[in-house]
């Protein structure tokens, strides 16, 4: 991604940095949240582990990957990468939701819905992943 100064962006160019810095910032609350709550072992962690069939052992491991995983996307350098390691976590928490038969939008979902926002987060905040990943094809 090219440094650019602030006072240096277009208005939309702005704009979309910040919409993306949002989009990002609610992940990364929402994940920091729940890393600190694993990392404590809380029993309310606990007793939600078990509700999925998840050894509560690995609760603090889980919390460290994502620990790990949600340092990286914050990080502009190394936000791609992170966003693979987040949605690999996501990936997992929808599994492990479908295989409950547990409802749709609130629970089976709620790891897609994280997935769109880290990934149209990034998205928003770095024209190379806009090239990569373009919404429209201009040339056609």
């Amino acid at each position: 991604m090219t440094t650019l100064d602030a006072g240096a962006r277009p208005a939309a160019g702005r704009a979309m940095f910040w919409t993306g810095w949002v989009l990002s910032g609610i992940v990364i609350l929402f994940m920091a949240f729940d890393t600190v709550l694993k990392l404590l072992d809380l029993p309310m962690v606990a007793d939600a582990s078990r509700q999925l069939g998840l050894p509560v052992e690995l609760d603090r491991v889980i919390g460290a990957l994502e620990l790990v995983s949600l340092a990286l996307h914050a990080w502009p350098r190394t936000a791609v990468l992170g966003a693979i390691l987040l949605t690999a976590i996501f990936g997992g928490a929808v599994t492990a939701h479908l295989r409950l038969f547990d409802p749709w939008f609130s629970h089976t979902l709620f790891g897609v819905y994280l997935g769109l926002f880290t990934w149209g987060g990034l998205w928003f905040r770095s024209p190379a992943l806009r090239r990569l990943l373009p919404l429209a094809n201009p040339g056609v």
